[in-house]
């Protein structure tokens, strides 16, 4: 069995290598290439109701041509390729999803050589798998907290541009040019798609569907709404950044009255694991009847969904939704 799960993971390193040598042979042999590809992505848009554009359909997931078909045709990778594009990891999601693997195998066999129990090696693979997952989140979680960060200030640039008698994309492009990753970079986005014909009103769709930002939904609908019934602009704008701000400080607010609830659930599940490692060195044989008997791991699982379960509800009560 180890050595059939060896062959596995010797096969899959060698179908990692040969996406990393396609990727280097192609980057040597023309370095510009990824960076036109990236930009035609970038512009092309989707009509309403209209088959996607050619480079949509075609584009590559993996520079393996069996692989990218593969992928281009598994469920899911359009919204892991999303949340690359989010979080900004330069990777393709072939080279990102291989890496998942041999995570997942190594941990398998590592877990398989050191502790010989099946359970262990299915949870360890199962973690370290997850891994680059959780940190594709975590990386996009706090793009999105400093875009919505810098929001507020971007508006207030943006309508003042406008009360100055400049037209809307010159705002956005004062705005880009300001501030840095990752407003910038997004509005920069979006005045690229509009320079190479896409409308306003798609651009701005395009920006709130690639940024995970409630509040830029906010302004994206008034800067459409305002483009099809008219009215003042800059005052539209000037007033969501004020909304924004004062959801800032109600955000605050809430954060500092929910901390005892999260310190309590920390003290709570805290609590039981400190005794625990306490007796195993002062008095290991009190523990013995409770982890060998029966009865004693039914109450040691009990407990434990009991601990969840408290953790759950405090979470709950102390997530409230601004």
């Amino acid at each position: 069995m180890n050595i059939l799960i060896v062959g596995i993971v010797i096969f899959v390193m060698s179908v990692f290598i040969i996406e990393l040598s396609f990727y280097a042979y192609r980057t040597i042999r023309n370095p510009n290439r990824g960076r036109i590809r990236k930009r035609l992505k970038r512009f092309a848009a989707e009509g309403d109701g209209a088959e996607p554009a050619d480079i949509l359909r075609k584009r590559r997931l993996s520079n393996i041509p069996f692989l990218n078909e593969i992928l281009l045709h598994t469920p899911g990778v359009q919204s892991l390729g999303r949340l690359l594009q989010q979080a900004n990891v330069h990777c393709s999601i072939g080279v990102f999803i291989l890496i998942a693997v041999i995570m997942l195998l190594t941990g398998y066999v590592g877990a398989s050589i050191m502790t010989k129990s099946s359970a262990v090696s299915v949870i360890t693979a199962g973690a370290l798998s997850a891994t680059p997952f959780f940190y594709l989140r975590f990386k996009k979680k706090k793009r999105m907290e400093n875009f919505q960060s810098q929001l507020p200030e971007a508006l207030e640039m943006i309508s003042h541009a406008l009360k100055a008698g400049h037209a809307f994309t010159s705002g956005m492009k004062m705005a880009a040019d300001e501030f840095s990753d990752p407003l910038g970079h997004e509005f920069d986005k979006t005045l690229d798609e509009v320079n190479f014909g896409i409308s306003i009103t798609e651009a701005l769709k395009n920006l709130a569907e690639r940024v995970d930002c409630p509040d830029l939904k906010y302004f994206v609908v008034s800067v459409i709404l305002q483009r099809e019934t008219g009215g003042n602009l800059s005052e539209i704008i000037e007033s969501i950044s004020h909304i924004i701000r004062e959801r800032f400080k109600l955000r605050g607010k809430v954060r500092v009255l929910s901390a005892e609830g999260k310190l309590s659930a920390a003290i709570l599940v805290a609590i039981p694991i400190l005794v625990v490692i306490a007796l195993s060195f002062t008095n290991p044989a009190y523990l013995s009847s409770l982890l060998d008997e029966s009865a004693g791991k039914m109450m040691v699982g009990m407990a434990v969904s009991m601990m969840t379960i408290g953790v759950f509800v405090i979470k709950k009560m102390i997530n409230i939704k601004i």
